[in-house]
């Protein structure tokens, strides 16, 4: 049987939640020359690859922070996919703006979230890891214990891995860069020349152009 990491891998590049063209890269909101774009919004529209993601993602915050008593999704990407997880896990839900509203309550986190609560975050995808301890920073002012972080699909750049290690964060992806990359070759998704281009790019995305390599 199939590992749940394998099968999620599947299921994105079936329905190009992930997609990967080296010989014909991205341009992210950062400059970024990607080979790779990610939109996981689009699996809130296949019934079946959602349910997947909800079940394994209750599953990996079960296993590995029990303790949680409250879910946090961080906006945007992730509001939706947080609010499912919580509903299956029959926790309280609220979600963690990139910045204060700038009018009414001026909230940065919308919902009820009670002091003391010991909170998970959501992200749908962790790149730079930015957005996510911006969220933990919140929740922790808010008088709350941020017990660890899931996401769908964590691209372990060095900086990020660095960033929540010196955060003394725990981080429990459902599928990683390195094991997605795995299944797209054993699938024949992309070829051998194509798998090494997508690894060098992870190592220094920012200064990675496609006549570098």
């Amino acid at each position: 049987m199939n590992k749940p990491h394998k099968l999620l891998a599947e299921k994105l590049l079936h329905i190009s939640a992930i997609k990967l063209q080296p010989e014909s890269p991205f341009v992210w909101a950062s400059g970024w020359n990607s080979p790779i774009y990610t939109d996981n919004r689009i699996i809130l529209s296949y019934p079946d690859v959602r349910n997947f993601v909800k079940v394994e993602l209750a599953r990996t915050i079960l296993e590995n922070y029990p303790e949680a008593n409250a879910i946090a999704g961080v906006a945007t990407g992730a509001i939706a996919i947080g609010a499912i997880v919580a509903d299956s896990l029959g926790l309280p839900y609220v979600y963690v703006r990139h910045t204060p509203k700038d009018h009414g309550l001026e909230n940065m986190i919308e919902g009820n979230l009670k002091p003391g609560s010991k909170v998970v975050i959501v992200e749908d995808i962790v790149s730079t890891a930015a957005s996510s301890l911006k969220a933990v920073d919140a929740v922790q002012m808010a008088g709350c214990d941020v017990v660890g972080m899931t996401c769908l699909f964590n691209f372990q750049f060095p900086e990020a891995v660095k960033r929540i290690s010196d955060a003394n964060l725990s981080m429990a992806p459902l599928l990683t860069y390195s094991e997605m990359l795995e299944v797209a070759s054993e699938i024949d998704y992309i070829s051998p020349a194509e798998l090494e281009t997508l690894r060098q790019w992870r190592e220094d995305p920012a200064a990675w152009t496609p006549e570098t390599y």
